[in-house]
């Protein structure tokens, strides 16, 4: 009986076990891989980070069914977790940013623009690519 309870205790202590070298992601979201279209605080892994979208701050794009002398550009406010560290970064569309090491790029932002229609928070897919 003593050693059952024991083997109870130390099942339950290692489901809480931290994996060494992974960043520590406090999100109730799962993280999706690297190449995944992930919303609006949703991490994903990018080799020793995970970055989470938190917000879009400029999306001052072209629309798709409009001429414009400017194409315009995203910015997203972006979360970027290493192995214990944290930053929180504006990351613009197609432009990389190296914090410790590691480079993030925003790559992909969706949908696009559309004359006449606005873009609701929970519409907003981000593909970033790095680690």
């Amino acid at each position: 009986m003593k050693h059952a309870i024991l083997f109870a205790a130390a099942l339950s202590l290692s489901a809480c076990a931290v994996v060494p070298n992974s960043p520590i992601v406090d999100s109730p979201h799962e993280v999706a891989q690297q190449g995944s279209a992930v919303g609006l605080l949703k991490p994903v892994q990018l080799g020793r980070a995970v970055v989470t979208p938190m917000r879009v701050t400029e999306d001052s794009r072209c629309p798709m069914n409009a001429r414009c002398v400017w194409a315009g550009r995203v910015v997203v406010e972006t979360r970027i977790d290493g192995i214990g560290w944290r930053q929180t970064q504006p990351l613009t569309l197609g432009e990389p940013h190296t914090v410790r090491g590691i480079t993030v790029t925003l790559v992909s932002v969706m949908p696009e623009q559309q004359t006449g229609k606005q873009i609701g928070s929970a519409e907003y897919r981000f593909v970033f690519e790095g680690g």
